[in-house]
């Protein structure tokens, strides 16, 4: 085997094709997909390997609309908005707020599909909530907020997720699960996490990518408040205004 082919086949892969004069994105020519498909059945082309159902697309472009953003207190955001004022450009805004997503500030989302496939599996919500707890989990994933009673991107998201259940598009085991789980530890409602993470799982979404996609989503916030915060004109923003910093002697 020649080096050059011993390069092209370590490199080779199904997501994209690149030869001179011709791109092709999961065996799609480029110029066949401009003009002819929206952003969300790009990311799911993508990263499935094909092109989802119109009802498909609908749900899952959904779940990606709904993440977008939770305001400037959100860290993610904040990091964003304050790493925009120290002379550097909105890529390294961008990529220090994405950072900030972790397990406890975006990764909920990965962990609620996990929660609601060990459900699925089991076939009952009581004893996979008690065992998540017998580990020590104070919050379950997807459930309860900080900020909201009730999280108003809550109802939107199930209810097309009960329609897509009702036309056949997806089986409803996630959704179910999710509602057993809200029943089980009510008062506490589902909150954004647990909405999308019933709509990733109901698409058949591997866990780790509920994660993935919601920093997709949220990517598009951090962009939007790191460019209005470009626009303000001030130098190194501190997490507090001039006027209430203490003075540290």
């Amino acid at each position: 085997m020649s080096d050059e082919q011993a390069a092209a086949d370590w490199w080779g892969t199904a997501v994209s094709r690149i030869e001179p004069n011709r791109i092709e994105l999961r065996g799609h020519p480029v110029q066949e997909l401009i003009g002819t498909i929206g952003f969300g059945a790009m990311v799911w082309l993508m990263v499935r390997g094909d092109l989802p159902s119109p009802s498909q697309q609908r749900l899952f472009e959904a779940a990606l609309v709904a993440g977008v953003d939770h305001g400037p207190h959100a860290p993610s955001i904040a990091i964003a908005r304050m790493t925009a004022t120290c002379g550097v450009g909105l890529n390294n805004a961008m990529a220090n707020g994405v950072n900030a997503l972790g397990d406890s500030h975006g990764g909920a989302g990965q962990q609620c599909v996990e929660l609601l496939e060990e459900i699925r599996v089991e076939g009952a919500a009581e004893p996979v909530i008690a065992r998540w707890r017998s580990r020590g989990v104070k919050y379950l994933p997807g459930f309860g907020h900080r900020f909201h009673t009730h999280d108003p991107r809550r109802d939107p998201l199930l209810d097309l997720v009960a329609s897509c259940v009702a036309e056949g598009v997806v089986p409803g085991d996630h959704l179910r699960a999710a509602l057993a789980v809200e029943q089980a530890i009510a008062p506490v409602p589902m909150n954004i996490d647990g909405a999308t993470a019933v709509i990733y799982a109901e698409l058949g979404f591997a866990a780790p990518l509920a994660r993935g996609l919601f920093v997709l989503s949220r990517s598009v916030g951090i962009l939007a408040h790191a460019w209005e915060e470009t626009q303000s004109g001030r130098r190194n923003k501190g997490p507090m205004p001039p006027s209430i910093r203490p003075t540290f002697r």
